[in-house]
Formats: structure tokens, sequence, C-alpha cells
């Protein structure tokens, strides 16, 4: 396992991804992305809204197309829902794989990512609790249903990764070597844990505000970089 680090995790580092969309026209094929925003308790502190309108921007320039999801109590089945915003220019839209075309689409389009991703901290509660896996198996769908074998996968989370529902409540967790292995393996074979192979992840916020059990932290961040490389992922980074 690479990089654990205080507050991130690198998981065995940025390799190839595979991904897919809507092929657009400039020069480079641009990448699948996925924003995941946390409405339960992580929403409430401002530099949550801060992570979102101050990273995205730059994490959405690299993007052809761009999918969304809330982590609510009940997230798969979450009525809170943003559409996709479709950030490359279309082959109608520019036949002649003009770079000006294709760069003025991007520029209107993509200024559509953050209202969209902060409107998903005002979700209304479902459920007690939050259901960070239903979330990213959500998100993980629509990506891929875009998959095509020349683009990249990457998402991107805000949120504390405190899922409490169904099979995984992190507060009771028990965090020694073997009985993550554990869990990571009970989620696998359950297929809770979403496909992403290929995929980069960036998590923002990572146990923020969490203050009992501190001697718990790395244990945890121990344990998601575990799920995050059982599930597939190429590299996950917990800031």
């Amino acid at each position: 396992m690479a990089g654990l680090g205080s507050r991130g995790v690198a998981v065995l580092g940025v390799a190839a991804l595979v991904a897919g969309g809507v092929a657009g026209c400039g020069t480079d094929a641009g990448a699948v992305c996925g924003v995941v925003v946390d409405s339960t308790s992580y929403a409430e502190p401002a530099t949550s809204r801060e992570d979102v309108t101050s990273k995205l921007p730059e994490f959405a320039q690299e993007c052809d197309w761009v999918g969304f999801a809330a982590v609510t109590g009940a997230s798969e089945s979450s009525s809170c829902r943003e559409d996709p915003v479709t950030v490359a220019a279309t082959r109608a839209e520019n036949p002649n794989d003009n770079p000006v075309v294709e760069e003025r689409v991007r520029t209107h389009r993509i200024k559509e990512v953050v209202p969209r991703a902060v409107r998903l901290f005002d979700c209304p509660a479902e459920g007690e609790g939050s259901d960070v896996l239903g979330a990213l198996r959500y998100m993980v769908k629509q990506m891929t249903a875009r998959r095509q074998p020349d683009k990249e996968h990457r998402l991107i989370v805000f949120s504390d990764l405190s899922n409490n529902r169904g099979e995984l409540n992190i507060n009771r967790l028990e965090l020694g070597e073997a009985a993550r292995k554990r869990k990571v393996e009970e989620l696998r074979r359950a297929g809770l844990l979403p496909g992403m192979g290929g995929y980069a992840v960036t998590v923002h916020g990572f146990l923020r505000e969490r203050t009992a059990n501190p001697d718990r932290f790395p244990l945890l961040e121990a344990f998601w970089a575990e799920a995050f490389e059982a599930a597939g992922t190429t590299a996950a980074d917990l800031l």
C-alpha cells in the first residue's frame, strides 16, 4: 500500500485509466468525470462548500463529461439529483474539429458544473445517517455507461466518508488489519463496493469535523485505502 500519510492516502499511484463518454471535437480527449457531494453533516462547515467552489473548477477543466451524485441517508434511491453536464462539443456542434469552437462550448458549459454540485449540499434529509457507498455506486453506474477505451475516469468526492448505513458503520468498525480485510472482502462479495476499475479518486474533507477517537483516524485511512484498492482504483487520495 503506498503513501498512508496523516491526512492523505495514495493507492498504487497514477496509471493509465480507462473511461468514456460522448466524443468531443477538441484536439485532446478529456476524461469522463464524476462529482459526489455529501449533503449530510459534512455539508455544515463552510469549508465544505468552499472546497467545492475552489477545487471543482480546476478538476472540471480536464473533463468532457461530468456526472453528479449526492450522499444522503439513502443515496441510490435519492430524489435529489442533478443532470450531467456534457462539457465537450458534440460532432453536430463542431463538425470541423475547430479548436476555437470547442473552447467556446467548453467555456460555456463548464460554468454549469459548480452550481449543480453546490445544490447537492442542500438535499432534503432522507433517513438517518450517511450512505457514502450508495452514492459511489450510483455515480459509478453513470460513469460506466459513458465508458470508452480512450478516455480516463476521474472521480472527485466531497465527503468525510463517515458511512454509517447498511453493512458499513465506521463508528463500530473493527480496525485491526485482519478485521479491515475481512470487512472489505465482505463488502466486495456482497456487491457493495462500486466497480471502479481504472478510476482515479480524490476525496476532500476526509474525517472533517470528527474529534472523537483520533487514534482511529490512521486506521480509518487504511480501511478506505484498502476498500478503494479492492474496488479497482488506480489512485485514491484522501485529503
